[in-house]
């Protein structure tokens, strides 16, 4: 047999390296484990081009202890990091739970390239920074970007929360834990409201529910300004509406064919609520009819606290409003209905103030940033056509792009 043929047999024997093999293996690590004032970047890294050829032809047993043997060190071959990293996750997941000397772009390839288990335990790896997170996210792994979420040392981008916000609606356990990441800011959070359960609707309002006095107190000149100019400015018109004290609308008093907001509840209580007359209330509350429907039709109820509270509203209105829906105010033993009790809890927690933000943010989402092109891509469910920079359209994509497919 010749030498060649002999090598060729040699290599397609079954996995069981012998001693020589072994200690080799061992021998190549202990070279690459040396620090750098033993061993030189490119002796490194040839002896780590030699390593990876033994490790592809070695046992599962061999690669873990080669991977253990490595994971401290503060600095590793390229070539051994890719190879590990894609290996079986119980032998990459010592690098990925250990090794500092990975970086980002190790991760991010990782996430990448390798499976679920593998995203999952880079997921709950300590320190992970924005870029790598955003690549854990991009997966839509409902596991993995859980586990990211209940990473308190990771780092989210705008992105990446943007990304789990919108999964959220198809995976309500993702709620939670998003409420609680540091990078989410009330635009998300307002989103999420209309999909999140009870006990997160109240986080959403004692965290995100913000005042605007600040921006009251350094636009209070502008009101005049637009005013001398006619209000011609969209723009303007659109953010000063956003800001103003003032909720309800003076002019769709004026149009309407009842006296004031409460009237307008009063007979919807006693007669029940018509499109007619929903689509006054909206009105009347300076709202667009496509705002108060989403309102008005919200099963939890929460939203009509909102709308009284932020429209200085009593509680005999909220009442009205409540009973103009015909839902229930007790159960049948008699006790409290829990929705019921729920509402009036929301009512009572909120300032005027912070109930007209939460209320406006809705109204300029869902009424105000609506373009043709927007509706356009709402009803086709083409999320690149978005204006990527802009909160309101991305927000009007989420919360209405299940309601135009219904």
């Amino acid at each position: 047999m010749s030498e060649a043929s002999a090598m060729i047999v040699d290599d397609a024997l079954p996995d069981t390296p012998a001693k020589a093999r072994q200690a080799l293996l061992k021998r190549l690590a202990d070279v690459v484990s040396l620090p750098g004032s033993r061993i030189n970047a490119f002796e490194r890294s040839v002896t780590g081009d030699l390593l990876v050829e033994m490790l592809r032809l070695a046992s599962p047993q061999e690669r873990r202890r080669v991977a253990n043997r490595l994971a401290p060190l503060a600095e590793l071959p390229n070539s051994v990091t890719r190879l590990l990293l894609r290996d079986e996750p119980e032998i990459a997941g010592l690098l990925i739970e250990h090794c500092a000397a990975l970086t980002d772009a190790d991760l991010v390839a990782c996430a990448r390239d390798a499976g679920t288990e593998h995203r999952r335990l880079i997921a709950v790896r300590r320190g992970l920074s924005e870029i790598v997170t955003e690549a854990l996210t991009a997966s839509e792994e409902l596991e993995v970007i859980e586990a990211v979420l209940r990473n308190a040392t990771a780092r989210l981008s705008q992105v990446g929360i943007e990304e789990a916000v919108g999964l959220s609606r198809q995976h309500p356990p993702l709620c939670a834990p998003l409420l609680k990441r540091p990078e989410l800011r009330p635009s998300g959070a307002y989103v999420m409201f209309w999909w999140c359960g009870p006990d997160e609707r109240r986080t959403i309002l004692q965290r995100f529910a913000v005042s605007r006095e600040v921006m009251q107190e350094v636009s209070e000149d502008v009101f005049a300004l637009a005013a001398r100019e006619d209000w011609a400015d969209p723009v303007v018109r659109k953010a000063l509406q956003f800001i103003e004290r003032r909720q309800r609308s003076r002019a769709a008093i004026d149009k309407s064919p009842f006296d004031s907001l409460e009237q307008a509840i009063a007979v919807a209580a006693r007669d029940g609520l018509t499109r007619e007359t929903a689509s006054e209330i909206a009105f009347l509350a300076g709202l667009k009819p496509l705002t108060g429907a989403k309102l008005l039709g919200d099963p939890g109820g929460e939203p009509l606290a909102i709308l009284c509270k932020a429209t200085g509203l009593s509680r005999g209105d909220l009442l009205n409003l409540w009973r103009s829906m015909r839902r229930p105010e007790t159960t049948p033993d008699g006790a409290i209905h829990p929705d019921w009790e729920r509402v009036q809890i929301t009512y009572e927690m909120l300032a005027v103030d912070r109930a007209q933000t939460v209320l406006r943010y809705w109204n300029w989402t869902l009424s105000s940033a609506l373009t043709p092109m927007l509706l356009r891509a709402i009803r086709d469910g083409d999320e690149e056509a978005v204006d990527e920079y802009s909160a309101p359209a991305r927000a009007a994509m989420m919360v209405l792009s299940e309601d135009f497919r219904r």
